[in-house]
Parts: C-alpha cells; structure tokens; sequence
C-alpha cells in the first residue's frame, strides 16, 4: 500500500490503522512521520517539486491514497493567479503524477487494485472564500470518475469528500474553543470530523470489501452537505 502524505492528520491515521491490519506500507511526505507502524516504510518526497519521483515502489502496488492538500480561504478577489495555481499543484497535478508513476503497478497487481484520492464537501456545498480550493477539488472529482472509466476493470479509483476535520492543516480554523465549537454547531451531528472518521472509510475503500465500488465521490460531513436540522 502506498500512502503519499503519511506523516499527520488522514494519512497518518490511515497508516496506523492499515499497520494494525497487517499492510506492507509505503510512505511518502516531506518530513518523516512519527509513529509510522513496524510495517511502513518512509522516504522523503515533496510534491511541489518539480518531476519529484516516488522511490523504491515495489513491482506490485496494490492500492495508492495521495492525501496532501490545502486549505487557502480568501474573498475571490484577493486570490492571486499564483495561489489558484499553487491549488491546483498540490490537489490536482500531483495526485496526478502520483498516479501515472504507479498505475503500471496497480495494473500488474490485478483486479482488487486501488486508489483513492480527496475532494471536499465544498464542491457540493457552495461556500464563500472556497473558490480556489472548490474548483481544484473539483478537478480531482473530475479526474477520478475518467480514470475509473479508463481503469474499468482491472483498477478501482474513488474519492473523500470530508467536511473540516480535525488535522494539523485545518488547526488555524480550529484553534480556539469558539471557532471549534462554531464549526461543530454548522454539523447535524454537532461535532468536528477527527481523522478517524475519515481514515475509516478511506481504509474501506481501498479494500476488497469495496471491491464493486469506482468512480465515486463519498462526502464524509457530519450531514452538513444536504441537512439542515
């Protein structure tokens, strides 16, 4: 299994779990993560970087998860033609290296083959200062319901679309007792998202459990997407 972003938050959480099922893991983020489990393997990697490569894959990739993303809230007007690049870097080109440098691997693994990657709840939910983070989103959407045509049968390809979760990169919008109390009050289940809840599902769809389940986007919100209680 090949986590890229495995040093905190989702993808720290999907390692540990996945550690304790017994999974041969291969990481990848910018620092090295803490707490990896016995059976992770980690090497540097940052997928800003120009033609970064992902080192020492094994022949046979059986499933691949790339979590890093960003969260750039501003008015529309104050977005930079470089920060709406930058989005799209991180969310969209470099899920898509990710991929294009394992998917000969996840061809030669065979059917039960998966990757999964990750959108937000505001692609479906229209929010203020979301533009830039909703159309770069909005593009892996895109992506993975063509390569799940593509990859039809061999590779199953999904997505997460998580509300604001409780992870290193969303702590500004968390970091006082308000702000945290105010994101749980916007849930009908009146509570912020913890890895957990997200990993549990992402670790279900990269599994043979799933295995009659591609090109599909699951919003993991709390109900904030459709509800409104």
């Amino acid at each position: 299994m090949v986590i890229v972003g495995a040093s905190s938050g989702i993808g720290a959480e999907m390692a540990r779990k996945l550690g304790e099922e017994g999974a041969q893991l291969f990481t990848y983020s910018r620092h090295p993560a803490n707490g990896l489990p016995a059976t992770a393997r980690w090497a540097a990697v940052d997928v800003m970087a120009e033609n970064f490569q992902l080192t020492d894959l094994p022949e046979l990739v059986h499933g691949v998860v790339y979590c890093p993303g960003s969260i750039q809230l501003r008015p529309f007007a104050r977005i930079s033609a470089e920060d709406f690049r930058r989005e799209l870097e991180i969310n969209v080109v470099g899920a898509f290296r990710v991929l294009q440098q394992v998917f000969s691997r996840l061809k030669a693994a065979g059917p039960g083959s998966s990757a999964l990657l990750f959108s937000t709840v505001a692609v479906h939910t229209g929010m203020p200062f979301h533009s830039s983070i909703a159309a770069a989103k909005g593009a892996v959407e895109g992506l993975v319901r063509a390569l799940a045509a593509e990859w039809a049968p061999t590779v199953r390809i999904n997505a997460i679309a998580p509300t604001l979760t409780d992870t290193p990169l969303a702590a500004p919008l968390l970091n006082t007792e308000e702000k945290r109390q105010s994101a749980a009050q916007r849930h009908p289940l009146r509570r912020v998202a913890t890895p957990a809840d997200v990993a549990h599902t992402a670790c279900f769809l990269l599994s043979d459990q799933a295995s009659f389940i591609t090109g599909q986007v699951w919003l993991i919100d709390g109900g904030f997407g459709y509800l409104r209680t």
